[in-house]
């Protein structure tokens, strides 16, 4: 399996991209589990953000100086290429927002506030992270809409009687999380946007998971909103993306008011630039941008068909160590292909923090926690669980560490 590795992404070039992997922690060389939380980030993108701040830091848009016009004209790239990544039509159906959280919270607030009513129901599933529930519980409130969700059976997979039974409500919103980041499960979005634009429903996509780890194209999946974050794909935190139709967004009101998002503003009222600026008040994130830009231009270059086959290679990898461990229950899809490289698990009676903690001395980084999404631990049963998470540098060695580390944990608890 490590030659097959080999063949799927260089993977020696490919970490020597990444200065923190040559870090030691507790004395041992690093090893970096927590992706799903957030990625590393390689030199091109540090060095694109630098190459900013230190060349051509200005505003974008309102300057005619030369370094405004440098800067608006790698901000724009940027949005270009990130529209060619994710396969939209326009990049005028690419807003930039905070992150993931600020894409979902700009749907539930443009497009819910005008669309949903009370009579509304508005359909989820039970593995929502709490960034694609909290919003619609509260547009729910505030609209006496209803909340109903899908539920998993106990492989992770989505009830097919549970999604068949609430899409003949005709829910007016579906929102669905495209990879689990607790099971790791990939769910069917372009069968469950089918279905939904067949009852009437728009649906919101939580990408978060799945642009960084694998192709995603909007008008295949035929998605109307998808967000995602650009610290989860080797870019810098404070930046995501929303993906929405045009269509929609043309008929959606602003989400934040300002400076940047106008086209004229008098005493009594204003009118707003087209899109999608419109979306995008005050001074964007310029330097987050523009190395999201350096991040999808270095993904591009391994190839995401490449990312996801090494993942799924490295998960399966992973799924087979732990499995020889008799006091092992791991969580979601027991086939890699059905899902994306998190890998979440207890071993044992220890609690997951405890194993963080000792594996942590292992220069070992895991995730451990409910990994917000509460509900999903309720229906688990467990209060928490421990979380390894894979991407484009990660490698078996890696995993055979875990696998030490989880086993020197099993002696502290049980010698």
């Amino acid at each position: 399996m490590g030659v097959e590795q080999l063949l799927v992404l260089d993977l020696d070039k490919i970490r020597e991209d990444f200065p923190v992997l040559k870090r030691k922690v507790k004395g041992r060389r690093l090893v970096y589990l927590d992706n799903a939380a957030t990625s590393q980030k390689p030199l091109p993108v540090i060095q694109a953000i630098e190459e900013f701040y230190r060349n051509y830091n200005a505003n974008v848009h309102r300057g005619i100086h030369t370094l405004s016009e440098e800067a608006t004209i790698a901000y724009e790239g940027a949005r270009e290429k990130i529209a060619g990544f994710i396969n939209a039509r326009s990049s005028k159906e690419i807003i930039f927002t905070r992150g993931t959280t600020e894409g979902i919270n700009l749907v539930s607030h443009s497009w819910g506030g005008s669309n949903i009513e009370g009579s509304d129901v508005m359909l989820l599933t039970e593995m929502e992270h709490h960034s694609n529930l909290v919003p619609w519980q509260l547009l729910a409130r505030e609209k006496g809409a209803r909340l109903e969700f899908v539920g998993i059976d106990d492989d992770g997979h989505l009830l097919e009687e549970d999604l068949e039974k609430h899409l003949s409500e005709s829910p007016k919103l579906v929102g669905v999380t495209h990879v689990s980041n607790v099971l790791g499960t990939i769910n069917p979005v372009k069968e469950m946007a089918r279905r939904a634009h067949r009852n009437g429903g728009v649906v919101m996509v939580d990408a978060a998971q799945s642009v960084p780890h694998m192709p995603v194209d909007v008008q295949d999946l035929d998605c109307d909103f998808l967000a995602f974050s650009g610290h989860k794909m080797l870019g810098p935190t404070g930046i995501g993306v929303l993906y929405a139709k045009r269509h929609l967004l043309e008929e959606m009101e602003p989400f934040l008011g300002g400076g940047e998002m106008i086209r004229e503003v008098h005493l009594r009222e204003a009118k707003w630039k087209e899109l999608p600026w419109k979306f995008e008040a005050g001074t964007p994130n310029v330097a987050g941008v523009i190395g999201l830009g350096a991040a999808v231009e270095y993904l591009n270059g391994l190839e995401m068909g490449r990312v996801r086959s090494h993942e799924m290679i490295l998960t399966g990898y992973a799924l087979e160590e732990l499995s020889k461990f008799e006091e092992m229950k791991t969580f979601g899809p027991e086939k890699p292909e059905e899902r994306g490289g998190v890998l979440s698990f207890n071993l044992g009676d220890i609690h997951p923090h405890d194993l963080a903690t000792i594996l942590d001395e292992y220069g070992i980084a895991i995730r451990s926690g409910h990994h917000c999404a509460q509900p999903l631990m309720e229906r688990l049963g467990v209060p928490a669980t421990s979380r390894a998470s894979f991407y484009v540098y990660n490698t078996e060695q890696e995993v055979d560490r875990l696998v030490s580390g989880l086993r020197e944990a099993w002696k502290v608890f049980h010698p």
